[in-house]
């Protein structure tokens, strides 16, 4: 992220949201009457003009030329980690962590979600200007959500939601989407050390990347363009694991793996038969753990 400024990415997804949540309700996935506040204001009115036009998928397809795989991906994924948000709110999960929300507004559109206290970590700078965005489109923030500036590289995550408030004896969701590979091998696991250090049933879902895209870019279709324009964003992948390792990695950190799937079948899973035939982004992945014994796992890998 350079300096001064909140993530490029986290703008990206945020097109990607308004451009699905302008198409056909009974062909969406996902539903985010915000994500064009998140746009700087000539993409904003850009983006808002041709969707109302009815041009929202020349948008989509174009970007989908540009960077195969990446939109869908994203959007699938969104749609993915809301199911399992869903799921632990009906299990009665009053508290939710989102770690690097960027500009993640599930805490405003999800049904259920003012039931829950809804912390959202996040750099100062990314942080900012998210709560501008949202006092500029909804006047106030929700009274459920509080907002919580973290600098890892200076400041203690334990100490910054103590004083928002948050319960450490309590369970938790946690959500840590599209993070873990802009961070130092050390930080991520730091970071999984203390999720699996919350109470017993405590849920995590997080994305990571395949290590392979690290070093061998060919291997993934669009791996090397991408890895020329995180250079140019000056957020470039550091981390990633071997799927083949990953319910070893997280057992050592007190976390059971439950589910973990590529983005080829997550996306197949929510776009059917299309979502399969997509090429692009295949190193993305999205895995669901709980805080507990190991011993008991038996997760469900694709």
């Amino acid at each position: 992220m350079k300096s001064g400024e909140a993530s490029r990415t986290a703008e990206y997804n945020a097109l990607f949201r308004a451009l699905e949540s302008a198409r056909a309700p009974h062909r969406r996935l996902i539903e985010d009457r915000l994500a064009r506040h998140f746009l700087r204001p000539p993409f904003r009115g850009l983006a808002g003009l041709l969707c109302a036009a009815g041009l929202g998928g020349a948008i989509a397809r174009f970007i989908d030329y540009y960077q195969p795989g990446v939109r869908p991906s994203v959007v699938a994924r969104t749609r993915l980690i809301d199911d399992h948000l869903r799921a632990a709110l009906d299990q009665g999960i009053a508290q939710v962590v989102i770690l690097g929300a960027g500009f993640d507004t599930r805490a405003y559109r999800l049904a259920g979600m003012e039931r829950a206290a809804v912390f959202e970590v996040d750099h100062p700078n990314t942080g900012a200007v998210k709560q501008a965005r949202i006092r500029a489109a909804l006047g106030a923030p929700p009274a459920h959500v509080r907002y919580v500036a973290v600098d890892f590289s200076r400041d203690s995550l334990p100490e910054a939601l103590a004083r928002a408030g948050f319960d450490p004896a309590r369970r938790c969701f946690f959500i840590w989407e599209g993070v873990s590979n802009y961070l130092s091998e050390t930080a991520v696991d730091a970071m999984l050390r203390f999720l699996g250090r919350a109470p017993a049933g405590s849920r995590v879902v997080f994305t990571y990347v395949h290590r392979d895209i690290l070093d061998r870019p060919q291997r993934f279709a669009g791996g090397t363009r991408l890895h020329r324009r995180l250079k140019r964003l000056e957020e470039r992948l550091t981390f990633g694991l071997d799927p083949a390792d990953t319910p070893r990695y997280l057992a050592e950190r007190g976390l059971r793996l439950i589910e973990d799937v590529g983005s080829v079948d997550y996306r197949a899973r929510l776009l059917g038969a299309r979502g399969r035939l997509l090429r692009g982004h295949e190193f993305y992945r999205v895995a669901l753990a709980e805080v507990g014994a190991a011993e008991a796992a038996n997760p469900r890998a694709a």
